[in-house]
């Protein structure tokens, strides 16, 4: 029978860290003395030694004692630290990355705490802010299916170890998802889609449209022509027939005024900006911006709303 001091000559661990193991019941005492004075068995002395062998891996009182408890093996106990030190690590990389961050660039004591915060949210974290943004901008009514799908598939994925770029497009899009006035003009968007589809449109994306309309805007732009003027004339004329087309609508005026309510609608710098973060943080190619090309394609149908007889 061993006393512990025995025990801690054997283990070399001190005398009030072996008495605190038996305190608290991972290491409980085989017998006591008369006196009182506890004394211990070889396997209480081999379950110490498992004890500081667990410790110095990792593993925390309670899980110890789980194991010594057979509650739960060693590869259990082992599989449940490994995935708590990889979300340790993954902490610790991103606030890596903030501190990274900061030595290289002027960074107040607020952005600093802003960066922090972010950066410290859990993947699952930042997926329900992306999510909850989604639902409270898109999910209360029937806006275009394969918007939604897009949308839903090209969540940002912050990297466990981000470039400075990306940590800043995080930290810019967990901003702007929450920001009061983006959220009312993409419900404006989803709310306008919705109502378009309840008057019978299905035609869903319009990637090649777009296309078509940032090559002509672009050649127009470059060429020096204005919107209002009569260059513009048939390069407005040939865009708005393929929106009719699309549509499968006749170029009316109703239809160029509905065209030109569409249009300011879905033009939002911020729409592009959301794009680009997340293009960004997910390490994609940058988006194309369209942003000048419908700041020139809109005034130019605007202004010729009315279909000459």
């Amino acid at each position: 029978m061993y006393t512990i001091g025995d025990l801690s000559r054997r283990s070399g661990l001190p005398v009030r860290t072996i008495r605190f193991y038996s305190d608290a019941g991972v290491l409980p005492p085989t017998a006591r003395t008369g006196a009182g004075h506890r004394r211990y068995d070889d396997t209480a002395a081999s379950r110490l030694d498992l004890l500081c062998t667990l410790r110095q891996i990792g593993f925390d009182l309670a899980t110890i004692q789980r194991v010594l408890a057979d509650e739960l093996t060693v590869a259990q106990a082992a599989a449940v630290q490994a995935d708590a030190l990889d979300a340790q690590i993954r902490l610790l990389r991103l606030r890596r990355a903030v501190l990274r961050r900061a030595a290289t660039t002027p960074t107040t004591a607020s952005e600093m705490a802003i960066m922090d915060h972010h950066a410290r949210l859990t993947a699952t974290e930042r997926r329900r802010l992306v999510d909850g943004f989604l639902d409270s901008t898109f999910g209360a009514v029937d806006a275009n299916p394969e918007l939604v799908e897009l949308l839903r598939q090209s969540l940002p994925e912050l990297p466990d170890e981000p470039a400075a770029e990306q940590l800043d497009s995080w930290i810019e899009l967990a901003e702007l998802v929450q920001d009061p006035g983006f959220l009312s003009s993409v419900r404006r968007m989803a709310a306008h889609q919705a109502a378009e589809r309840a008057e019978g449109d299905r035609t869903g994306l319009h990637h090649d449209l777009t296309t078509t309309v940032r090559d002509r805007v672009t050649a127009a732009i470059a060429a020096g022509i204005r919107p209002e003027s009569p260059e513009a004339a048939p390069v407005v004329a040939d865009l708005i027939a393929c929106y009719a087309d699309t549509f499968s609508a006749a170029d009316t005026s109703d239809f160029r005024a509905r065209l030109v309510t569409r249009l300011e609608v879905a033009n939002d710098f911020r729409v592009e900006r959301y794009w680009g973060l997340v293009a960004t943080i997910n390490g994609w190619p940058a988006p194309p911006s369209l942003a000048a090309v419908f700041d020139w394609f809109i005034p130019a149908v605007r202004c010729r709303v009315t279909v000459s007889p």
